[in-house]
């Protein structure tokens, strides 16, 4: 199948960048920063997030400094005719911050964030007990190594 893809030059860049690290950084500022003119930063901002490259302005939040310090990753295998009702159920899963469909023998990668070992285990023993789970297998994080949360001016 073939995707179309934006192509972004190098305005597109450095003004996605910049948003990446502040979403708030004003119009204005923008166009000092770039030299172009403000309403040249509002006409190219709009079409990105009308093309959907830009997707929200929002926040990072710390969420080892709100106390969900335990981050695990949990790989599930399923009965395949199950595997569709048991997404259904992880979706609406607080615990669970992200689900991916995976290739190999497992069917589902998910990353899980918890406040301590024991909802962690909570969280397994719910996920384990869902009609059509085989099995799980849990890796818990010990420290994250690298974490990249923004592209950088030549991964676009």
């Amino acid at each position: 199948m073939m995707t179309d893809y934006y192509y972004l030059d190098n305005v597109d860049r450095k003004i996605l960048n910049i948003l990446q690290r502040d979403s708030r950084t004003p119009f204005s500022r923008l166009a000092k920063m770039l030299d172009l003119s403000e309403s040249t930063i509002h006409m190219r901002v709009k079409r990105l997030v009308k093309e959907g490259v830009i997707k929200n302005f929002g926040i990072e939040i710390d969420l080892d400094r709100i106390g969900l310090n335990v981050l695990a990753f949990v790989l599930i295998k399923a009965e395949p005719k199950k595997y569709e009702e048991i997404l259904k159920k992880l979706v609406e899963m607080n615990e669970i911050y992200d689900i991916y469909d995976v290739t190999g023998e497992y069917y589902a990668l998910l990353k899980v964030r918890v406040r301590s070992r024991e909802e962690l285990a909570k969280v397994l023993d719910y996920i384990g007990k869902l009609e059509g789970v085989t099995s799980t297998y849990t890796m818990v994080a010990l420290r994250t190594i690298k974490e990249k949360k923004y592209l950088d001016e030549e991964d676009q």
